[in-house]
């Protein structure tokens, strides 16, 4: 998922619309990259390039999510910090302990987060969003759901793969299907998220299909009284 988060992150920008949404879009775009690196090179630098920016793309997520609601260009500089820190405590443990796990519970943790704070939105505030809320939600949990299982039946599922014929075999790789599945999930709740706080402002968002295929948001300023 790398030029529809740059094509979102222009976009904000021509809008005048905040810059923590630009942020968002590039720590997607950045994940991307590293994630296309990675798999290009099997290097553990590479890998590093492609797991922690999720880390720090997520948390970038959560602080727009939890700040939706303020106003404009406000800055919540507790929440700023505590994210910073997550991010720096869990990368000096990743980079130490290099373990799997840990990188895989702090991401659950985040989105957890993230999941709380978007129920609590469709519930509570903007229902009529539930639509887009529900995809971004499911299409990522989905997604996340297969990277565990293709981490932890790591083994065992290659060996049922190799059984299969080739087309089937390539269908079921789900550690491709996390990469797809993430990467859409992720862009659509960057979607949902600026929608939210767009609403809130008083601006105009409407959701348009790029093609006919490709969601993306566009923004009308505010009706002058």
């Amino acid at each position: 998922m790398i030029i529809p988060p740059l094509y979102g992150a222009v976009q904000t920008v021509k809008e005048g619309l905040e810059l923590r949404y630009v942020a968002a879009y590039l720590g997607l775009t950045a994940v991307g990259i590293g994630s296309w690196w990675f798999h290009m090179t099997l290097q553990y630098e590479m890998q590093l390039l492609d797991e922690l920016p999720m880390i720090y793309s997520c948390c970038v997520f959560v602080y727009c999510l939890y700040e939706c609601f303020k106003h404009k260009n406000s800055v919540n500089y507790v929440l700023f910090c505590i994210l910073i820190l997550f991010s720096l405590v869990v990368t000096t443990v990743y980079l130490k302990w290099k373990e799997p796990v840990f990188h895989q519970v702090m991401y659950g943790a985040l989105v957890t987060c993230l999941v709380l704070r978007s129920v609590y939105v469709v519930t509570w505030v903007y229902p009529w969003l539930r639509s887009l809320a529900y995809t971004s939600l499911t299409v990522f949990l989905i997604g996340f759901a297969l990277w565990n299982i293709d981490n932890i039946f790591c083994d065992t599922w290659r060996g049922l793969r190799n059984s299969m014929p080739p087309v089937l075999g390539a269908v079921t790789q789900f550690h491709a299907w996390w990469h797809i599945l993430t990467g859409l999930g992720s862009y659509l709740h960057i979607l949902f998220s600026l929608y939210t706080r767009t609403l809130f402002l008083k601006y105009r968002p409407r959701v348009k299909f790029l093609c006919g295929i490709w969601p993306v948001i566009l923004v009308e300023s505010p009706k002058k009284k």
